[in-house]
């Protein structure tokens, strides 16, 4: 970025020297000289714009399929583990077992579907994918069901409601305590009360850094529609309160 940065003010720059020419001895030589140089500049300045945004494009497309890719590979490996599981108890004849396995599997889609049905590309990528990354934190998501709000809310909003969850799960994932080799949880639930949608944060038992988790939920929704309604932070707990049809 600096490189980039640094090549469009020495071309910028350059138009010193026709500058000076003029200023120094006016024509109509000199005066067309500085005309085409700034021209030039211009053109060369647009065009070196133009492909570093387009190459700035082009990785973030490709950051954002490897991700998918990742998301993909990782529900398989989840879906080929759980098929295992079933087919291994089949074989063994206990149906039981098997018909808890079928149950757990219909949770799970179940599950997926409400997410995919929030209706918010941005939150329903970062919900589905964040299995997908190594953290000592594990979210476990609750949807209600029928909960949809893709007619409900704006694209500037939904882009607000994805950051705010982003920002409010990174700051729980590192004001806890974990123990080496531990998972924490997080339970991350969306649910609708009348004209608003409630977003609640409960953490596993309490916080290491209570004060620190309340301070940061603070700075992250100032400014913001959504408002924390709730921050019992010494309990893990925090809700978010977001008024729909904005």
């Amino acid at each position: 970025m600096k490189s980039w940065k640094s090549i469009i003010w020495a071309v910028m720059l350059s138009a010193v020297l026709p500058l000076g020419l003029v200023y120094w001895h006016t024509s109509l030589l000199t005066c067309l000289l500085l005309g085409f140089w700034v021209a030039a500049v211009l053109a060369f300045s647009f065009v070196y714009n133009r492909r570093h945004y387009e190459e700035e494009l082009r990785i973030q497309e490709n950051t954002l399929q490897l991700a998918a890719n990742r998301t993909l590979n990782h529900h398989r490996h989840d879906w080929m583990n759980d098929l295992q599981v079933l087919y291994g108890y089949i074989q063994l004849g206990k149906p039981d077992k098997s018909k808890q396995c079928v149950e757990r599997i219909k949770e799970r889609i179940a599950l997926d579907s409400r997410i995919a049905k929030l209706g918010v590309p941005s939150l329903v990528f970062y919900l589905q994918s964040f299995r997908t990354n190594r953290s000592s934190l594990e979210l476990d998501i609750q949807v209600e069901e029928g909960l949809n709000l893709e007619d409900k809310l704006s694209s500037d909003t939904g882009s607000e409601l994805t950051s705010v969850i982003m920002q409010t799960v990174r700051a729980y994932q590192y004001s806890g305590i974990t123990p080496q080799g531990e998972t924490r949880r997080l339970q991350l639930s969306f649910s609708q009360e009348g004209k608003d949608v409630l977003i609640s944060f409960t953490g596993e038992g309490t916080e290491g850094h209570p004060e620190l988790l309340q301070g940061q939920i603070y700075n992250i929704v100032q400014g913001k529609i959504m408002k924390a309604e709730q921050v019992q932070p010494a309990k893990g707990y925090v809700k978010l309160r977001l008024p729909l049809e904005m």
